[in-house]
This record gives structure tokens, C-alpha cells and sequence, in this order.
């Protein structure tokens, strides 16, 4: 790929967005690899983000990541997307281009994968993993999960009708199991892995410890710079003896827009440690 003109803008666009990462992440990942540009975080109105994106174009920037709430508006904005994007059906990156048609792309699940298996090194394959929460977090990582062809993959949800449908759409990637939390049995679930927004509250799902493998892992795809999540506590607090929360997760999701924006790899792990330390 082509590198970008010098001074190329970009920014993540959400609401709200002043606490995002993602302007010093990305700022980071210029100065390692030299790029001159700039990022920034813009929040958008919530009934005016097509207008919004459009704006955004008119004045030149040439990529956006997109955050909650806007990432199924971001997919139905697109004149073309890649086809995990299309799985996914949200898209957390676009790609404006010259002509003004608007390319997307979803960078979760694969962030996700990279935090498990080359940061984490958590073997995925022949493993039983559980998903809590079927809302959009969940519906990115399903494919890319998949795909490391794990021995038992199961969704639980609050609400079953909901589990199950997100079950169905993903069965032509492999089986799925579907059930609601009251219904889960004591599996020993070698990875679990906290989709729900229930960390926004301090909260975590209605699960019981039976479902935990004492030498399994527990993810939450939340996270907090200088304190446990809600889920890590908890977990801990079982006697799991990995618990991580989703830092990393959010750094190469981040890593893989910056590639494609700009055809170059960055060092994640650098950035990595430099907000942990911060």
C-alpha cells in the first residue's frame, strides 16, 4: 500500500468520546513510524452522524475510527467494506477516499485474536470458550473466535431470544451454542470472555463461579488504565489465575486501522506499556 500524503488528519468519532485513548495511541504509533499527522477525537451529535462523517470528509481527513454509538451507522454509510466488516455488521474504521466514496472495515475481532494469542499467548484451539453478552462486542469477535477452532464456543445472554439469534447468524462459521445465564452448567470453561457493558456500572454478569476453570482465563474486553474492572476483580477474587481486561485489545485494533490508513505495522507492545505506566 501506498504511503499517505504528509500532515493526513484523522479521528475517532463517538458520543461521548473526550476519554478516548485512541488520539494518543495513535500519536504514538506516528512518532515510532515516523508519520507525520495528525489525530484527534471529535464527538459527534447522536442524530447527525452521516452529516457528521460528511463534514469530516468535506474538510479532508482521510480516516475515522468510529466508537459507540455509531458503529452499525458507520457499516450502513459505506459504499464498500471488507467482508469481516460485513460478518460483523458494524464497522469501527473508515477509509474516506478522494473520489468521496467511504470504505469500511472492523478491526475488533482481529485485535481481540491478537491480544489472546500473540500478546497473551492463550492457545484458542480445541479450548471451550463462553462469551458473555450478544450485543455488538460479541457479534465482532465471533468469526475471528471461530476461526481458531475452538472445541465449544457458547453465547449467554440475559436474554435468550437475543443469544439465539446471534447464535443463527454465525452458523455458517461453525456451532454455537446459545443459552441464558440461569442455564449455564458447570463447564470449566477454559476461556471466558466478558462482552457486556455491565463494567460501565461495576458491574459483572449474573454468572456463577461453577463455570470457571480454576486454570482457564478470564478476559474482559473492558479495561482500566490504573485499577481492576469489575470482571478482573471478580475473576481474581474465584481464583482464576489469569484475568486480564481489554487494553490490549483496544491497542491492536487500533494498530491494524493505523495499517491500513498508512501501510505500516506499529510496535503495540511499546504503546502497551507506555499507558500502563502512565
Amino acid at each position: 500500500m501506498a504511503r499517505q500524503n504528509r500532515g493526513d488528519h484523522y479521528a475517532v468519532v463517538g458520543n461521548p468520546v473526550a476519554h478516548s485513548l485512541s488520539p494518543k495511541i495513535h500519536s504514538e504509533f506516528a512518532r515510532q513510524t515516523g508519520e507525520a499527522l495528525s489525530y484527534e477525537a471529535i464527538e459527534l451529535p447522536t442524530d447527525a452522524f452521516a452529516n457528521g462523517v460528511a463534514e469530516l470528509q468535506r474538510r479532508g481527513f482521510r480516516g475515522l475510527n468510529v466508537t459507540v454509538p455509531f458503529k452499525r451507522e458507520a457499516w450502513e454509510l459505506c459504499h464498500s467494506m471488507t467482508p469481516r466488516a460485513e460478518v460483523a455488521g458494524a464497522v469501527n474504521t473508515l477509509t474516506l477516499q478522494a473520489d468521496g466514496k467511504i470504505h469500511g472495515d472492523n478491526t475488533d475481532g482481529v485485535g481481540l485474536i491478537r491480544d489472546l494469542v500473540n500478546n497473551l499467548k492463550i492457545n484458542l484451539c480445541g479450548r471451550k470458550v463462553l462469551i458473555l453478552g450478544a450485543g455488538g462486542a460479541a457479534r465482532g469477535a465471533l468469526e475471528p473466535l471461530l476461526g481458531m477452532s475452538p472445541a465449544k464456543l457458547t453465547i449467554a445472554n440475559r436474554n435468550l431470544d437475543r443469544a439465539r439469534q446471534l447464535a443463527q447468524d454465525f452458523t455458517s462459521f461453525g456451532k454455537i451454542e446459545a443459552v441464558a445465564y440461569t442455564q449455564l452448567q458447570c463447564e470449566g470453561y477454559h476461556l471466558i470472555i466478558n462482552a457486556t457493558a455491565a463494567g460501565l456500572s461495576n458491574q459483572v454478569p449474573p454468572i456463577s463461579a461453577a463455570v470457571l476453570d480454576p486454570a482457564g482465563v478470564c478476559y474482559d474486553m473492558m479495561y482500566r488504565l490504573n485499577a481492576a474492572t469489575a470482571f478482573v476483580e471478580w475473576s481474581v477474587a474465584q481464583g482464576v489465575k489469569q484475568s486480564h481486561d481489554g487494553l490490549g485489545m483496544l491497542v491492536e485494533q487500533a494498530a491494524e486501522a493505523f495499517s491500513l490508513w498508512r501501510g505500516m505495522h506499529p510496535d503495540t507492545g511499546q504503546v502497551m506499556s507506555m499507558l500502563r505506566s502512565s
